[in-house]
């Protein structure tokens, strides 16, 4: 079982498109549950979590969020991203051989153009972060972000593709 966590702020309509897609995941038995970690947010992300049927969290401590995560593996991504087909299997095969983190396939249909990619580092959680929760509990820290769960981890692939957050983003 996993638990998805994703951070928002004002990002109603890019939480709503990744929880579309998280609803397959649920329907396969493979999502346990879902944790929205808000930092003051003033649009209506706070009902379309509760309409989606996540645990919606205003003030929170990511050490009791990890601790009270469900699912044995934990799957960190940001508000708009979106896996694609296939990421259903790709996630119960991969949790089921493995025991170290791992990240989604950068997306062949959606490249920031080439100068945009150059000499930039790309944000931590782009490409998601799939952990195992035992780890993820070790690497908690009190007041620390999702993005953080990233450093010092060398994550393997994951056979599927993922839809950045930054395409949700732009074409609001």
């Amino acid at each position: 079982m996993l638990t998805v966590v994703l951070e928002c702020q004002d990002q109603e309509s890019e939480l709503a498109q990744t929880l579309s897609v998280l609803v397959a995941g649920a329907v396969e038995g493979l999502v346990s549950d879902v944790v929205v970690l808000d930092h003051g947010s003033r649009d209506g992300t706070s009902r379309v979590a509760d309409a989606a049927g996540c645990r919606f969290h205003s003030q929170w401590d990511i050490k009791d969020i990890v601790g009270s995560a469900r699912g044995d593996w934990l799957l960190f991504v940001e508000p708009g991203a979106r896996p694609q087909a296939g990421w259903i299997d790709a996630i119960a095969e991969y949790i089921a051989l493995n025991k170290l983190p791992a990240r989604f396939t950068a997306s062949r249909g959606y490249r920031r153009p080439f100068f945009e990619r150059v000499g930039r580092a790309a944000p931590p959680l782009e490409l998601g972060l799939l952990m195992p929760k035992s780890q993820a509990l070790a690497a908690a820290r009190s007041g620390m972000r999702l993005a953080e769960f990233v450093k010092g981890q060398k994550p393997r692939k994951l056979a599927c593709e993922l839809i950045p957050s930054w395409v949700a983003s732009a074409a609001r």
